[in-house]
């Protein structure tokens, strides 16, 4: 099977500069602006279900207007969905993997098609810019098109050795029930990654998005129906994490939980999924992605305008709301005072608004709550550090912050340390490289990292010792591309899953060995 498949290219990003293209993008806007508000059902195993409760998504750009009506899954349909993927995961696991190999490249190709209405959907529910709504979708093709690749070659002969009158085998299994609990921030390409991930590699899925943008999800879902996944073989489940997360991630019958977000959360399901629970026949596995206090190192000899773009489109891309954005600058002190300079220049530059607006660099951040907690921050910093960019409000009609540095920083002051999720930079004066090294490593994260420098001896020395899971040599920390950067952390950051790399979806197998004496 393998052979029959071309050699995996990235997706192209769209041109936005073409006239045509904005066009088309304009016209998907109007679209989906048309659709929404609808009511999205759940789905359990092919199962639609509606609830008393519900759960409204707004657009975070303007906060008054409704995205999507979901409902609110109560316990005994979590525990319900649990049970019937369960049941048909034995006749999921048994379809041929060329046929789920045909269906997953069938996503990307559905999503290909249809890549301008799902940058339209992100921009209205994850107040993501056109840019970055671009690259979310080039990045969900990506991972089905990698997938799709990987999983005819796993499902091929693995090699092992022969022994003298045996004939010797490896072949891959799939787990069971897997519970898919993506991120608001990348509604799309995070939760298309974990959940074909899973399905491709023959187990069913409970999927549970994130309560602030679950239209994304019902949309994708919708189209991973079209594309021929059999509605047995997956669930779709809206509602509080609260009172559905426990149930899914504690029930006997889920065999592994695949979970993108904070750190909090993600320490409690390892707690909750390590605890056998009565009738349960397994150690359940857990594939987490939970966040990051990401640095960037920039040197006394490098290229310092790049540097200064580097750590201004790492931090501020997306509003801060990647785990990937560079949150401390750590910086020499020969090129301190410049580049806080050049990088105060820059930031001002950048503007902020609705995102669906093409006149905007950045768009909101995701909600209300968000905002609060990020303004804390910045008025800890305030008193932490000194205020070159930003610090005020954005007066509008959404949860819209000014991009903030913060410069004059202690390693040990509290926006250095803890993980904010916002646009809010924090910059530190470095002695040496050694002592930028050790301050970069001051962390209880280790997910992504960059060193800006010309000076070959440090730059080996960052590969050996700045510890991080994603490490890049003079250029931006954020856009990890599938295939290129295998994405996954260290420490709290996570257990190194390594999305779009080679490694990634035996994550969702097991291996069984297969000895034959001969005759």
């Amino acid at each position: 099977m393998a052979h029959t498949l071309t050699p995996f290219r990235n997706e192209a990003y769209t041109d936005f500069t073409q006239p045509d293209n904005r066009r088309l993008m304009l016209a998907a806007q109007e679209k989906v602006r048309a659709l929404l508000g609808r009511e999205y059902d759940l789905l359990i195993c092919g199962e639609r279900v509606r609830c008393a409760e519900k759960l409204t998504s707004t657009n975070p750009s303007r906060s008054n207007e409704v995205v999507g009506v979901h409902q609110k899954a109560t316990p005994e349909l979590a525990a319900r969905a649990v049970e019937r993927a369960h049941q048909h995961f034995p006749g999921w696991s048994r379809t041929p993997a060329a046929d789920r190999v045909a269906m997953l490249l069938r996503v990307a190709s559905l999503l290909r098609e249809r890549k301008f209405e799902f940058n339209a959907w992100l921009t209205f529910e994850a107040g993501k810019t056109w840019p970055e709504a671009e690259a979310e979708t080039a990045e969900a093709i990506d991972f089905c098109e990698y997938y799709a690749r990987e999983m005819a070659r796993l499902a091929g002969p693995q090699t092992v050795v022969q022994l003298p009158g045996e004939r010797d085998e490896m072949r891959y299994l799939a787990l069971g029930v897997g519970i898919v609990i993506p991120p608001w921030n990348f509604p799309l390409a995070i939760l298309c990654g974990m959940a074909c991930a899973a399905l491709v590699a023959g187990n069913t899925v409970v999927i549970k998005p994130s309560s602030e943008t679950p239209t994304v999800g019902a949309v994708f879902v919708e189209l991973l129906l079209e594309a021929g996944f059999p509605p047995e073989s997956l669930c779709f489940l809206t509602g509080s994490g609260a009172a559905i997360g426990d149930i899914l991630v504690g029930h006997p019958k889920s065999r592994f939980i695949s979970f993108t977000g904070s750190r909090d959360v993600g320490l409690h399901i390892n707690e909750l999924a390590a605890k056998p629970q009565p009738g349960q026949i397994w150690i359940k596995r857990v594939v987490a992605e939970m966040g990051g206090k990401d640095a960037i190192i920039v040197d006394s000899e490098c290229d310092l305008a790049a540097a200064v773009e580097g750590v201004a489109l790492s931090a501020f891309g997306y509003s801060g709301q990647k785990c990937s954005a560079c949150s401390r600058a750590i910086v020499h002190a020969d090129v301190y005072d410049a580049f806080v300079e050049k990088l105060t220049v820059r930031v001002s530059r950048m503007n902020v608004g609705a995102a669906d607006d093409t006149g905007f660099y950045m768009g909101p951040v995701i909600s209300a709550g968000a905002k609060q907690s990020i303004e804390r921050y910045v008025e800890i910093g305030s008193r932490e550090g000194r205020v070159v960019a930003g610090g005020g409000t954005v007066p509008a009609d959404g949860h819209f912050l000014p991009p903030t540095v913060i410069a004059d920083v202690d390693a040990k002051a509290r926006i250095f340390q803890e993980e904010i999720f916002g646009p809010v930079l924090s910059i530190t004066k470095a002695r040496d490289f050694s002592h930028a090294l050790e301050m970069a490593n001051d962390s209880v994260y280790g997910l992504t990292g960059a060193v800006f420098s010309s000076i070959p001896e440090h730059i080996d020395r960052a590969r050996e010792e700045f510890f991080t899971g994603n490490l890049y040599i003079n250029r931006k920390c954020t856009g990890a591309m599938v295939g290129a950067h295998p994405f996954g952390g260290f420490n709290m950051s996570g257990t190194d899953s390594k999305a779009g790399g080679p490694d990634y979806l035996l994550l969702f197998l097991q291996a069984k060995s297969i000895a034959e004496r001969l005759r």
